[in-house]
C-alpha cells in the first residue's frame, strides 16, 4: 500500500497586467499536485505549487523536473499514512518552499477526506468570514483611482496600495485623495513598496507618508540589508512590516536572528514563499514571543492555494485584515466556495469546487 502523487500545470490569466515595483505580469504558471493512496483510491488531496518570478527562490527552470522527481519519490518511499510527507528529508524540499507548501496542502486535504477542508474552524464551517484588505494595484493614476473608488464602494475598511511604480508625488496625491474621502477612523491604509525605496531616500519618504496616518508600510527597502532595515524600524514614523525579508530564511535560529536584529513592527507571511503552513506557524510563534504582530497574505495563488492559507489563518484569533483578496484576479481561476462580502472572505459551503485533474 502506498501513496501516488501526480501533477498538472495550469497557466492563470490575469484580468489586467498586475504591476509591482518589480514589473508587470499577465500570466502565472502554477502546478497542481494530486495525492492519493491505495487504501482510499477515491480520495485525493490537492495542493498548489505557484512560485513567483523574481521573488520565489524556487522559480527555476528545473522546477517541473523537481516536481516529477518528488512525485516518483513519494511513490517509491512507501510513506506511512500518518507521516507528514512535506517534512521528509528524502524529498530534499528545503530549497523548494512553494513545492513544500503544495505537498503539505495535498497531504492535509487527503487526511481530511479530499474535500478541500483542511481545518475544522468557523471559517471552513461557513460561520465566520475573515476581514481582508482591498488590494489596489499599481498603474497609471486613473487606473488606481478607479480601483480605489471600487474598493470603497464594496465596503472595505482597509486598503492596501502598491507604491513605487509612479513618481512619488503622484502617489502622495492619491493618498491625499483617499484621506479626503475617508479619515483614519473610517479607513485603514497600508502601502507596499516592494523594496522600491533607496536607503538614502527611505526615511524622508517615510516622513512624507506619515502625514496620511498609515497603518504600515511593507518592505520599504529591498531585503538583505538588515542593519539598514533595523535603523529604519527603530526611527520610522510609519510602522514597518517585513515581507520579502523573510524569503529563504528556513532555519529557526536564522529566523530568531532576523527578528531580534531588525525588530519589525509586523511580519507578513506568504506560505508559498516561506515554505508552507508549518513554517508560517513557526514564524507566528517566534513573532508573538517578541510582541511582533503579523498577518497572512496569499502570493497570487489560485483558489486552491488561497483556500489552504485562509483556512490555516482562521485557526488563529484574527485581529486585523488579512491579505487574502487575490482570488478575483484571474479569468480562469478554479471555481470555489470562496467569496468576498463587504470586505471579508467567506467560505460558502453551498458552492461546489471545480474539479482539478492531475
Amino acid at each position: 500500500m502506498a501513496f501516488t502523487l501526480r501533477y498538472t500545470s495550469h497557466t492563470l490569466q490575469f484580468k489586467f497586467d498586475a504591476r509591482t515595483s518589480r514589473g508587470a505580469i499577465s500570466t502565472h504558471q502554477v502546478y497542481y499536485l494530486q495525492l492519493s493512496h491505495t487504501s482510499k483510491p477515491t480520495v485525493s488531496g490537492i495542493g498548489e505549487c505557484a512560485p513567483l518570478a523574481g521573488l520565489s527562490i524556487d522559480f527555476r527552470s528545473d522546477l517541473e523536473k523537481k516536481i516529477a522527481e518528488v512525485c516518483q519519490l513519494v511513490t517509491d518511499l512507501k510513506i506511512k499514512e500518518t507521516v507528514d510527507i512535506s517534512t521528509l528529508k528524502e524529498l530534499a524540499l528545503s530549497d523548494w518552499p512553494a513545492l513544500r507548501f503544495a505537498l503539505e496542502t495535498a497531504f492535509l486535504d487527503w487526511q481530511n477526506g479530499g474535500k478541500r477542508l483542511l481545518y475544522d474552524n468557523s471559517f471552513s464551517r461557513s460561520e465566520a468570514g475573515i476581514p481582508i484588505n482591498g488590494l489596489v494595484w499599481m498603474g497609471d493614476k486613473t487606473f488606481m483611482q478607479e480601483q480605489i473608488r471600487k474598493k470603497l464602494s464594496e465596503g472595505y475598511a482597509c486598503l492596501k496600495l502598491k507604491i513605487g511604480g509612479l513618481d512619488f508625488s503622484s502617489e502622495l496625491e492619491l493618498l491625499q485623495q483617499i484621506r479626503e474621502a475617508a479619515g483614519p477612523e473610517k479607513l485603514t491604509i497600508r502601502v507596499d513598496a516592494n523594496g522600491a525605496f533607496s536607503v538614502p531616500d527611505a526615511f524622508k519618504k517615510l516622513e512624507k507618508l506619515a502625514r496620511y496616518e498609515l497603518h504600515s508600510i511593507e518592505q520599504p527597502i529591498r531585503q538583505g540589508q538588515p542593519e539598514e532595515m533595523a535603523q529604519l524600524c527603530a526611527y520610522t514614523p510609519v510602522p514597518i512590516a517585513l515581507d520579502e525579508e523573510l524569503i529563504g530564511v528556513q532555519d529557526a535560529t536564522e529566523k530568531v536572528k532576523l527578528l531580534d536584529q531588525i525588530k519589525p513592527h509586523y511580519i507578513i507571511l506568504k506560505p508559498t514563499l516561506v515554505g508552507g503552513l508549518q513554517a508560517s506557524a513557526e514564524w507566528i510563534e517566534l513573532a508573538e514571543d517578541r510582541s511582533i504582530k503579523w498577518w497572512m497574505t496569499s502570493a497570487l495563488e489560485s483558489n486552491i492555494g488561497l483556500n489552504a492559507i485562509s483556512q490555516f489563518t482562521a485557526n488563529y484569533a484574527v485581529h486585523m485584515p488579512q491579505g487574502l483578496g487575490t482570488g478575483q484576479l484571474y479569468h480562469n481561476n478554479i471555481a470555489s466556495p470562496l467569496t468576498i462580502k463587504q470586505g471579508a472572505l467567506w467560505y460558502d459551503a453551498q458552492q461546489a469546487w471545480e474539479p482539478v485533474k492531475a
